[in-house]
């Protein structure tokens, strides 16, 4: 069954009216209203102003009533923590679920990385051994090579910064964890 605009505006108001309620009651204002009231309840005999029995009667009867309603306040104030907690339970699933993901690609990545960087490895060996082959050769050959050279050591470098930042990533998808789990 759907509800219709005007319904929920009406839900709204109305949940907003239990809330304050919940607030009041939970109050320094209203434990000294209600301090307040039994002290004239029970002051009344005293005076000769109504009798004992009538006033206990009726104190009993607005304590009562007073009572159920609080307890209907105080069970929908639970339902709705209840469904809060629901939603930060999802969240927080879902959240892990992510961080799970993220850890399977920085190992993908970290597994990319040394691969390319056996790769790089094998071909500065090759460019050594160019190089030392091509004392013969003329001097551009030799200026191409230093220019392979460079850009391996580049390379390496470029590795390693990748393999600094997955380091953080992996500490920061650790410290995730923990916070999730707390």
């Amino acid at each position: 069954m759907r509800l219709t605009e005007k319904t929920e505006e009406r839900l709204s108001a109305l949940e907003k009216i239990a809330n304050g309620i919940i607030w009041w009651v939970g109050s320094i204002p209203s434990l000294i209203l209600h301090t307040i009231f039994f002290i004239v309840s029970f002051a009344l005999p005293v005076f000769g102003l109504v009798d004992f029995d009538k006033m206990l009667l009726v104190l009993t009867t607005v304590v009562s009533l007073e009572a159920i309603y609080l307890a209907i306040f105080i069970q929908m104030s639970v339902n709705k923590s209840s469904e809060h907690i629901e939603d930060l339970k999802e969240d927080v699933n879902e959240i892990q679920e992510d961080i799970d993901e993220i850890q399977e690609d920085i190992d993908e990545i970290q597994e990319d990385i040394e691969e390319i960087q056996e790769d790089v490895e094998e071909i500065q060996e090759d460019v050594e051994e160019i190089s030392e082959d091509e004392d013969d050769e003329d001097h551009s050959e030799r200026a191409r090579t230093v220019m392979l050279k460079s850009k391996v050591t580049s390379n390496k470098n470029d590795i390693k910064n990748l393999k600094d930042k997955i380091a953080e990533l992996e500490n920061l998808i650790e410290s995730l964890k923990k916070e999730g789990e707390q």
